[in-house]
């Protein structure tokens, strides 16, 4: 039973984020990091005139590549870059779920009293970034090579026994969604079937105007006005998708179509504590019900949502029939399809107005943009409750359940 909303809960007031661009041939790709959390930054405090900025008590920035152009805690450069030096700014990392992580972060500080409100923001320029392939790491090239041998050969690539002494975090996250198709018999229809879902899905909800009430315009250093995701695929056909090749192994699966693509974006959200927002005239959206983390072999990362998803609703004593809209990132539709399948999801109430196979996956930006998506769609079906859940690179899964509020 989900108690009554208290003045001390965290609830969210606002969120905007920007249009996710195709990395390195996308509309972002000549845009620096800052100016695209700027905007979704500036867009989500425009949403909330009644709020003086000054009241913030703390900003907490998703990234999950902290490094080059993305280094040197961008949150705070972003604070500054927006005029709020009066402003404090963690940059937060916890790869995929890096502004999940940092919107649970502003929720417990909430509940706390450690202030009455924060500004949570996540950001991805993957366009910034090197590819992680060049990573310095000696052990990279040859984890991949080691992930290579144990699939072709079959062999229990979570068994530690069969790591040796390589790092296996450090394998391709495409090998570790080959990796769970292979454990789970998730087949190559079974991706593409999801993945054409998630086009057709996002299809229709661009064509009814929902993305457009969560996204603020970008204008780009060379004057474009950019409005819309880059991604979706409207004419995509099962007969398109099944005649692409695996990209990650020879033999398995995993393709650019039934896979998210790399891209750059930026999210934002207002969290409060519901009597400040009652004081001040602001309409809470929803309420942050709770958030788990949990860990799982590295090598199949993807069907993290699974266990996070399952504490989380235990705790909440609600089960999966209980949550009406699920917002589960589709890194691969090789770990979605397994992830419906173990948490015994309604297919229809998953991603319903598609997902990252189609819109894309800022990583940094994907865990806050995931709430603000499930508000959305959970005021389009005026529906109540709704669960975002996504996978982490390095073995961990996160989850989140809020309650719609308006």
């Amino acid at each position: 039973m989900i108690p009554a909303l208290a003045p001390h809960d965290a609830v969210v007031v606002a969120y905007r984020r920007t249009p996710i661009g195709r990395a390195r041939k996308g509309s972002f790709a000549g845009e620096r990091p800052e100016d695209l959390a700027l905007a979704a930054v500036t867009g989500v405090l425009a949403a909330t005139p009644q709020l003086d900025p000054t009241e913030l008590a703390d900003a907490y920035v998703g990234c999950a590549v902290p490094e080059g152009a993305q280094g040197d805690n961008i949150g705070r450069r972003v604070m500054i870059m927006a005029g709020m030096d009066h402003l404090p700014a963690a940059t937060v990392n916890r790869f995929c779920a890096s502004s999940l992580q940092a919107t649970a972060m502003a929720a417990q500080a909430v509940r706390a009293g450690d202030g009455q409100a924060f500004l949570v923001a996540g950001v991805e320029s993957t366009s910034s970034t090197p590819p992680v392939t060049t990573s310095p790491y000696p052990g990279f090239a040859a984890a991949g090579r080691r992930a290579d041998e144990l699939f072709e050969s079959g062999a229990e690539w979570s068994d530690p026994r069969n790591r040796g002494e390589l790092p296996d975090i450090y394998i391709d996250m495409g090998k570790t969604a080959e990796f769970v198709a292979r454990s789970t018999g998730t087949t190559r229809r079974d991706q593409d079937e999801w993945a054409l879902e998630s086009q057709l899905r996002a299809a229709r909800a661009i064509e009814a105007g929902y993305f457009a009430r969560e996204i603020t315009p970008v204008t780009t250093a060379d004057g474009r006005k950019v409005t819309a995701d880059d991604g979706p695929r409207p004419t995509t056909t099962m007969d398109g998708l099944s005649g692409l090749q695996p990209v990650f192994h020879a033999s398995g699966t995993v393709t650019a179509g039934n896979a998210s693509p790399l891209n750059d974006g930026a999210s934002a959200l207002i969290v409060m504590s519901a009597g400040r927002a009652k004081e001040l005239g602001l309409t809470p959206l929803a309420r942050i019900l709770g958030t788990t983390a949990s860990g799982l072999s590295p090598e199949v990362m993807g069907l993290g949502p699974v266990e996070a998803s399952q504490r989380l609703m235990a705790r909440l004593g609600l089960s999966i029939d209980d949550i009406d809209v699920v917002e589960l990132n589709e890194a691969f539709a090789a770990q979605v399809v397994p992830v419906v399948r173990q948490l015994k999801a309604d297919p229809a109430k998953v991603n319903p107005f598609g997902g990252a196979i189609a819109l894309g996956h800022p990583f940094g930006a994907t865990g806050a943009r995931l709430v603000g998506t499930l508000i959305n769609g959970l005021q389009a079906k005026d529906a109540t409750l709704g669960l975002a859940t996504l996978c982490v690179g390095g073995g961990q899964g996160m989850a989140m359940a809020i309650e719609r509020l308006s």
